[in-house]
């Protein structure tokens, strides 16, 4: 039955206790591990049966149990100990942003260059008060118990947001609060999954609901098909960061569309277009109610990229501009970080469904119907093309990037049809590598052994390089027996988690006491978590049963391995993936050395990543865009165990861990080919380098070959694959430039904006004008020229009405490879030499002759324009024939 009133009970708090109700509500504590102890000390139990959830624990603790805790002088020693340090970090005016671009120390901001061709400047902050930076995500995994995290994307936006706080960064993240979250996994007694949708009981988790000055709470609306559905907005605290989230189950909307915030990731694409139309438009309506003023959103993947439509139509509105000249200044403001590396990871809608939802908005934009349905194909001009939002993010932003070097190249190679014309190597796609949040991730343990031999430093300059040489100084009895305790933990925790599995499937007695001794905790133990997907081959450690046998049964070097991870809950072959794992570990020869845990979560994360001794990953090349959990075992002296895919193709080295292959990429008829090879490649490494090296002890049964490489591991990996590294470079490599775009475009009443998409359209009109008549070089073309040597090229083209100021005419040249096409080229811009009248122009260019070999050139024009955020952003290019 529905009440007819409603209340709300709250934590009763001895007053010596009320800023528990503050420390609690802001998730700083899930990354400090004196405050995680400060609330497990209150009652170590319920703090394991809330999920780790403080404001859940004040709210069932016994009052007794709180006043006792008040009268402790150990406990208040400990609560006034967490609380200075929080004070200090919420108050403190020398974060490296401040430091950097802020007055907040009363220094000036440091100067920025103009940007070329602009008037110069006094420096200024980069954002004015009240501006920010606004991060949008589908998925925020910043806390286990704040359940809207599905996987690798969610943890890493919450790690983007950690960091944030850590560098005092002016930014805000978007997302959507889910009433079941993602779904928690069980396995049916043949191992297949199972999924569970317990809700999200919002009123006991660390989040509180947004309100007007009358108390009401504050509602946005976005228009649907036929109706208007309301969303109320929720914060949750992240250090100095806000986490606003959307949540549609309200009274007033119909019941489908307090269904829009469900599930993550459930439904159909109906479903999800809903989703993403409530997060992206719904999203920067919900800043402008709160009174903020993004001057640059970051869509994280592109289930966020309707704001850029709002964004613009927005502008439109406000300043009576047209899209085009909307767009010019809006784009400024936008980056775009796609994760995935195959087209079938992204959202592609089918024309009628966009025209659904969207047939109302397409004349608000002043666009027809081609027109907005082309901003998101592939092919602009394609009637029948489907609606991509990654391709939507990638035209409507300044700043593209994927999550690591060897993502970027293949997000170039997936995306290269947008930019047909171009080289694959000068599309505009950047590569920022991911990066974890190092409190976030390191064992208790690690972290003050951390703080006894490389001191503070790496807590507050955890990208600081000569911050973790210091590894080496760590003892190696301290660092092993800390290992072994972890490993220790790791066992435990897998054997209470399998007993637990066993009881819900009804298993045996014996079953279940059999549990209580699988793994032995001083074995080596090798990790592998992840997503259940086909091209991670979360099986192919089992392709040799019996060579894996020998290795795991061996009485003297035992090797055991444990498996964790979800499959999405409509992918069957990922799910089999599973169900097989579970097979082969009830098989004799495996029992108690191969273990599956189920319900993979943030908790498992850190046991797994802070327990094991190697860390195994096994994605089909180039398939894995970063992966970082491999970064978070790294972090704890872990060894990696890796394919050379995403952030391990650059991270790799031989004193760190060890490579599966050398980087072979296999077409898709060669896949069990690969399987073969590679799986083969993970024996001989076990057998050769990584058993013999793990239980190689000296007289005092260390294994020093072994700690070297912990230590090295840590050294070369934990400042460069960490989050603090990965937004400064985001701060300094796209939110500050695009502020400061979005600043000059502004200027005069957006003066820029407008003059540059008049002089785009005049462009676009008369491209088809121009024409390449005539090159020439100064000598034969067979005529050899010596390193030093310089190839004098001229050429006459026909501009039409263009000036030669419109274009650069650029000799794009470079070494050639056996199928005669130009590797590695550069471009050389040309200079106007002479005009020879009705819209001839003569350009000279030479190129230097830097190394021997086989060289070509070709000409092309481009557009120029001082304006441009980059030369191609128009998608026009002329070569030469």
């Amino acid at each position: 039955m529905r009440p007819s009133h409603t209340f709300r009970v709250v934590p009763s708090l001895p007053e010596k206790l009320e800023r528990l109700r503050e420390l609690a509500y802001n998730l700083w504590w899930c990354w400090n591990h004196e405050a995680i102890d400060l609330f497990r000390r209150l009652d170590r139990d319920l703090w394991e049966t809330s999920g780790h959830n403080p404001v859940l624990m004040l709210g069932t603790i016994r009052q007794e149990r709180l006043q006792q805790a008040a009268e402790d002088d150990g406990f208040m020693a400990h609560f006034e100990r967490v609380l200075r340090e929080f004070d200090r970090y919420m108050k403190s005016k020398a974060t490296w942003y401040q430091k950097t671009y802020g007055e907040g120390d009363g220094s000036r901001p440091a100067a920025r260059p103009s940007p070329p061709g602009k008037t110069k400047r006094e420096p200024r902050p980069p954002f004015q008060p009240g501006q920010c930076i606004a991060y949008f995500s589908a998925e925020f995994g910043v806390t286990e118990c704040l359940s809207i995290y599905a996987g690798g994307l969610g943890v890493l936006a919450g790690d983007h947001l950690k960091a944030a706080s850590d560098l005092g960064l002016p930014l805000v993240g978007v997302g959507l609060l889910y009433q079941q979250g993602y779904f928690r996994q069980y396995l049916n007694p043949d191992g297949w999954q199972q999924e569970l949708y317990p809700d999200n009981d919002f009123y006991n988790l660390p989040i509180t609901l947004q309100r007007q000055l009358s108390g009401a709470p504050l509602i946005i609306e976005v228009e649907y098909p036929g109706r208007i559905v309301r969303a109320q907005i929720w914060k949750a605290q992240v250090g100095r960061v806000p986490l606003y989230l959307l949540d549609t189950n309200i009274e007033g909307n119909r019941p489908e569309d307090r269904d829009i915030t469900d599930q993550l990731y459930g439904g159909d694409d109906d479903m999800r277009i809903r989703q993403e139309i409530m997060l992206g438009i719904g999203g920067i309506r919900a800043l402008e109610a709160l009174g903020l003023q993004p001057i640059v959103c970051h869509m994280n993947e592109g289930h966020s990229a309707f704001l850029a439509l709002e964004r613009i139509r927005l502008l439109m509105a406000k300043h009576k501009l047209t899209f085009a000249e909307a767009r010019e200044a809006a784009a400024s403001g936008h980056v775009f970080t796609t994760h995935t590396p195959v087209p079938a990871g992204i959202d592609w809608f089918h024309p009628d469904l966009v025209d659904h939802y969207f047939s109302y908005y397409y004349p608000r934009l002043g666009l027809s119907r081609h027109e907005f349905l082309g901003l998101g194909r592939m092919n602009p001009d394609d009637p029948n093309g489907y609606f991509c939002m990654a391709i939507l993010a990638m035209r409507l932003a300044n700043k593209i990037n994927g999550v690591s070097q060897l993502h970027a190249r293949v997000s170039r190679e997936m995306w290269h049809e947008i930019w047909l014309q171009l080289p694959t190597d000068e599309i505009p796609i950047i590569g920022i590598t991911n990066g974890i949040h190092p409190r976030s991730w390191i064992s208790h343990d690690m972290a003050d052994l951390l703080v006894r031999y490389l001191g503070p430093r790496w807590i507050e300059r955890p990208a600081d390089q000569s911050v973790w040489q210091q590894a080496a100084l760590i003892p190696d009895e301290e660092l092993w027996r800390t290992h072994e305790r972890r490993r220790e933990r790791l066992v435990a925790f897998a054997r209470k988690r399998l007993q637990a599995q066993l009881e819900k499937r009804g298993s045996s007695p014996s079953e279940i006491r059999q549990a209580a001794e699988v793994l032995d905790p001083e074995a080596l133990t090798i990790g592998f978590a992840r997503r259940f997907t086909l091209y991670k081959r979360g099986t192919l450690l089992f392709r040799d049963l019996d060579r894996l046998a020998r290795i795991v049964g061996n009485k003297d070097r035992p090797v055991q391995f444990i498996f964790a991870g979800k499959a999405h809950p409509r992918d069957n072959p990922g799910k089999e993936l599973i169900r097989q794992i579970i097979h082969h570990a009830r098989r004799p020869e495996f029992r108690n050395r191969v273990v599956f845990v189920e319900d993979y979560d943030m908790v498992t994360t850190r046991y797994l990543v802070q327990g094991v001794d190697v860390w195994l990953n096994t994605p089909r090349r180039p398939e894995e865009a970063c992966g970082t959990s491999g970064m978070k075992a790294a972090l704890n002296g872990v060894l990696n165990l890796s394919v050379l895919d995403g952030w391990w193709d650059e991270g790799y080295s031989p004193e760190t861990g060890w490579a599966i292959g050398q980087g072979e990429e296999y077409p898709e008829d060669q896949f069990d080919y690969q399987d073969a090879i590679e799986s083969n490649a993970i024996y001989d490494l076990l057998e050769k380098e990584i058993v013999p090296l793990f239980y190689e002890r000296g007289r005092d049964g260390l294994p020093r070959g072994w700690i070297a490489k912990m230590k090295a591991a840590m050294a070369q990996h934990a400042s460069r694959f960490n989050a603090n590294r990965m937004v400064c470079e985001y701060t300094e490599g796209c939110y500050l430039p695009c502020a400061e775009r979005v600043q000059y475009m502004e200027e005069n009443d957006l003066q820029r904006a407008k003059a540059l998409a008049a002089w785009k359209s005049s462009i676009a009109q008369r491209w088809k004008q121009i024409r390449i008549e005539q090159v020439s070089a100064a000598g034969a073309e067979s005529e050899e020229l010596k390193v030093g040597d310089q190839l004098e090229v001229q050429a006459q083209v026909f501009l039409g009405e263009l000036k030669p100021t419109d274009v650069a005419v650029e000799l794009y040249y470079g070494p050639l490879n056996g199928e005669g096409l130009i590797t590695k080229g550069e471009a050389l811009p040309m200079l106007t030499a002479q005009s020879k009248g009705e819209g001839r122009y003569v350009f000279v260019g030479a190129i230097s002759c830097r190394t021997s070999g086989r060289h070509g050139y070709a000409l092309r024009i481009i557009p120029a324009h001082e304006d441009l955020a980059n030369p191609f952003e128009m998608g026009l290019v002329l070569w030469g024939s």
